[in-house]
């Protein structure tokens, strides 16, 4: 590899603000915020809206709202005609 041409990769620490949850992973993402990780070092510290911990795929929240969803429209449609009998 040629010198000086690539970025920096080292740890940053990522904040979900969402469900305040943080991790820590190499990054190239540079931050003027830093914050004391478990281990005792100031790490930069990148916020962010959403991520894996409070994303709707990927907590399993996605698939009950449609299903809700689904239920409530089915209601809206059919649910009054099965009332005039």
């Amino acid at each position: 590899m040629k010198k000086s041409i690539h970025p920096d990769y080292d740890y940053v620490v990522f904040r979900d603000t969402s469900c305040n949850r943080t991790f820590r992973i190499r990054s190239t993402c540079k931050s003027s915020q830093t914050i004391v990780w478990d281990d005792g070092k100031t790490y930069p510290l990148i916020n962010l809206d959403i991520s894996s911990a409070s994303h709707p795929t990927y907590t399993g929240e996605k698939r009950k709202t449609q299903s809700e969803g689904r239920v409530a429209q089915f209601n809206k449609r059919f649910g009054e005609r099965s009332l005039k009998r």
